[in-house]
């Protein structure tokens, strides 16, 4: 269910962004107040789909497969254009995702690392 939760966070994300550049800076009421739903929409969850997922394996698929997908909707909708730079940026994304989901968090008890914690004595 957790993955059902993020890909709804990443749809609402998407629907986000569109309304954002349809609301033209904020100047038109409908899209702006849209945006503000979505994007709360998104925000929850995500926040459900955290229950679950690790936090950096949820966020790499929010944000990347969400700007893999805004740009494509720039493309055909907005008919925004994309040069060479911005498809090998999107490719790097995909293969940041995909091996963060292929060898992240829980896929190994090798791949864990310890983080020491310093303690502050603020008493002296």
């Amino acid at each position: 269910m957790a993955y059902v939760y993020l890909a709804l966070a990443i749809i609402f994300e998407l629907i986000g962004t569109s309304l954002l550049k349809a609301s033209e800076g904020f100047s038109k009421l409908v899209p702006t107040l849209g945006v503000v739903i979505v994007f709360t929409l998104s925000f929850f969850s995500l926040s459900l789909s955290l229950k679950t997922i690790p936090l950096n394996v949820a966020y790499a698929l929010w944000s990347g497969l969400g700007t893999v997908a805004t740009v494509i909707i720039s493309i055909l909708i907005w008919k925004e254009k994309i040069n060479a730079g911005s498809i090998i940026g999107i490719g790097l994304i995909i293969i940041g995702v995909a091996v963060l989901n292929l060898f992240g968090p829980g896929h190994s008890d090798s791949a864990q690392v310890d983080i020491p914690v310093q303690e502050n004595n603020l008493s002296n």
